[in-house]
């Protein structure tokens, strides 16, 4: 007998191919049988007639790993959207591995300021499986953390013997189920790393067969040095290289999306590589001066500074208190913020780009965070599918499931097919929108009626109903403890 089957649904099943009307059976956390399911005997029935029925939404840039080892209060910011799996440790910053009695330096602070307990990456997702988190999750370790953890002088490259203690760090990592690194060459802590560093330090992903994330070095005016940089990381390693929220970032970098994107083609002739980018024409990090001349608008999503300044107009704030925006930066630092500084031609083109998955970049732990954390994935079904006809629905999903499932070496999500993990959505294709705003970035969106978490049914109309059906994804490749690492070159 089944658990459950989802019937009269229209299945989408995550591959791009043209959607179907076909009852989902349920068995075990997995997916035994798609097609016409009348008269099966079931213990549970999902009515999901008149709706989409598609794999659940993988979120391949998030913010996470502090946020899945609780359990929310109300909604869930991710359920609510129908992500049933995120990519944890983006930009160089992971919970772990990472000992510290005090707040690390920003931006690792966008996690928050306690936590760092995990001396070892293994123990953090032992703790995180021992959770029983919500969403099942991947996780990557960070750069950044690394550095900071081994490299005395972050103002520096890391010497040959720091490199080398990171890169055994990073190994110890993937064999206990750690999927890839990542890196933020663009922020304070792994600013002076060189790619040849980057380079030493991610040596044991060949091996493992790893993936890579890169917060590009620079996303402005030097974007084509960086663009290089991160393809030169990548084909040194031999390994997948993923271009972190690919965007364009100041008034004359506007339209440039049209040579990056040329350039990640050829490139991708030759390497792998892909992209992920968020629905939006806002970015949203750490409050940096040098950020303010290039955008058209700075809100402050959190102050340690100055707590009230939090969902505020930096430079309205400014203008009040009579001094430039730059110099209020010192004042509220450490803090984060929303910057207006993209266009939107520039998103809608990359996030067409047949090589780009969508990751929302969300901050859980901002107090008036940016909307994508809550809004991102309804976001590309209501506003860029149905209402801009950007792609169809079925090239949507796609972009949200199955190329995230195997770009990340995701075997059995990712798809609505016999033996794929039963991580499902329904939802109403007519009238699912995001309804976080930057006035009010926290409101749940609309129209997802039901998520799936192996098998498990999570969220039922915006309300949680298991939060712990979620699962820690770790990678099975192992490098053994004969692994050692070449260092840098002297």
């Amino acid at each position: 007998m089944l658990d459950l089957i989802i019937a009269g649904g229209t299945v989408v099943d995550g591959s791009g191919a043209p959607r179907l009307r076909a009852d989902v059976g349920v068995a075990q956390g997995r997916i035994t049988a798609v097609g016409d399911l009348r008269g099966q005997p079931a213990r549970a029935h999902h009515d999901a007639t008149g709706r989409i029925v598609c794999p659940g939404f993988i979120d391949v840039h998030t913010h996470d790993d502090r946020l899945l080892l609780g359990t929310p209060h109300g909604p869930h910011p991710k359920l609510t959207q129908g992500v049933t799996t995120v990519v944890t440790g983006n930009c160089g910053i992971s919970l772990a591995p990472l000992l510290s009695a005090t707040t690390p330096p920003a931006p690792l602070d966008l996690l928050g300021a306690d936590d760092w307990r995990y001396a070892r990456f293994g123990d953090y997702l032992d703790a995180l499986q021992a959770a029983r988190p919500a969403l099942n999750a991947v996780c990557l370790v960070g750069h950044s953390t690394l550095r900071v953890r081994h490299v005395a002088d972050l103002e520096r490259p890391a010497t040959p013997s720091e490199a080398a203690r990171m890169a055994a760090d990073l190994a110890d990592a993937l064999d206990a189920g750690a999927s890839g690194l990542s890196t933020g060459l663009y922020y304070p802590p792994a600013r002076a790393a060189t790619a040849e560093e980057v380079i030493a330090v991610g040596a044991p992903l060949t091996a493992a067969r790893g993936i890579l994330t890169m917060h590009l070095r620079d996303e402005a005016d030097a974007i084509d040095d960086a663009l290089r940089e991160a393809l030169h990381i990548g084909r040194a390693l031999g390994v997948e290289a993923v271009l972190s929220h690919h965007k364009l970032i100041g008034q004359r970098n506007h339209g440039r999306s049209v040579q990056t994107l040329a350039a990640v083609d050829a490139a991708a002739a030759h390497q792998p590589v892909c992209m992920d980018c968020y629905p939006y024409n806002a970015s949203s990090t750490m409050l940096l001066a040098a950020r303010v001349g290039q955008s058209s608008e700075v809100l402050v999503t959190w102050s340690r500074g100055d707590p009230s300044a939090a969902g505020r107009s930096l430079f309205a704030l400014a203008r009040e208190r009579g001094c430039t925006p730059e110099a209020l930066v010192e004042q509220l630092a450490p803090a984060g913020a929303v910057y207006f500084a993209m266009h939107e031609d520039d998103v809608r083109r990359i996030l067409a780009h047949p090589l780009t998955m969508v990751g929302s970049d969300g901050l859980a732990h901002d107090a008036v965070p940016h909307p994508r954390l809550w809004g991102t994935f309804p976001r590309v079904l209501g506003h860029y599918a149905r209402e801009q006809r950007l792609f169809p629905l079925e090239t949507a999903v796609y972009k949200m499931t199955g190329l995230s499932a195997r770009r990340f070496g995701l075997a059995d999500r990712g798809m609505i097919a016999p033996g794929y993990a039963a991580d499902i959505v329904v939802f109403d294709e007519a009238h699912v929108a995001d309804r976080a705003s930057f006035e009010h970035p926290t409101t749940p969106s609309i129209g997802i009626d039901a998520v799936f978490v192996n098998g498990h049914l999570a969220c039922e109309q915006g309300r949680t109903v298991h939060a712990h059906a979620g699962q820690v994804l770790r990678r099975t490749t192992k490098l053994g403890p004969a692994y050692s690492s070449p260092g840098l070159a002297t």
